[in-house]
């Protein structure tokens, strides 16, 4: 049986664009915007990283980030993308295959293994590889 959520087309967004976007005094937050028109997948790592972000570097409050971040992973046009050993074995293999590291690789791993075809980033390295490959799956990747 198809999973309908998951047929529709969802855009995976990196730590930087997620940040970029909740952050309304983020120099890159005009570039992300348009997101709230556009249906979004997230997965444990980007949330956890947004999280240490916006806390830490972003200087909020860490109560507002918790709250922020859960509201976004939970709001009906998330995709949520669940971590699992097939997602983690993929991404060791991203890792020795494209020049990434471990983090970014089980980014990519998780959102391909998800179904996942688009992801947008600041990423300079990222934006460099602009596809990637694992079995039949492929995941392009693009600036916002």
């Amino acid at each position: 049986m198809a999973n309908t959520r998951r047929d529709q087309e969802y855009l995976g967004i990196d730590t930087n664009v997620l940040v970029a976007y909740l952050d309304h005094e983020h120099p890159q937050h005009d570039k992300v915007r348009k997101l709230s028109t556009r249906k979004i997948a997230l997965n444990p790592t980007i949330i956890h990283e947004a999280y240490h972000t916006l806390v830490f570097k972003m200087k909020w409050d860490q109560e507002e980030a918790s709250q922020v971040l859960k509201e976004v992973a939970t709001d009906e046009s998330t995709l949520f993308v669940n971590q699992s050993l097939k997602s983690a074995i993929a991404g060791l293999e991203l890792a020795v295959e494209y020049p990434l590291g471990g983090r970014d690789a089980l980014i990519i791993a998780n959102f391909i293994v998800g179904g996942i075809r688009d992801l947008r980033t600041f990423d300079g390295s990222l934006l460099e590889i602009r596809e990637i490959k694992y079995g039949k799956r492929r995941i392009s990747i693009r600036p916002p």
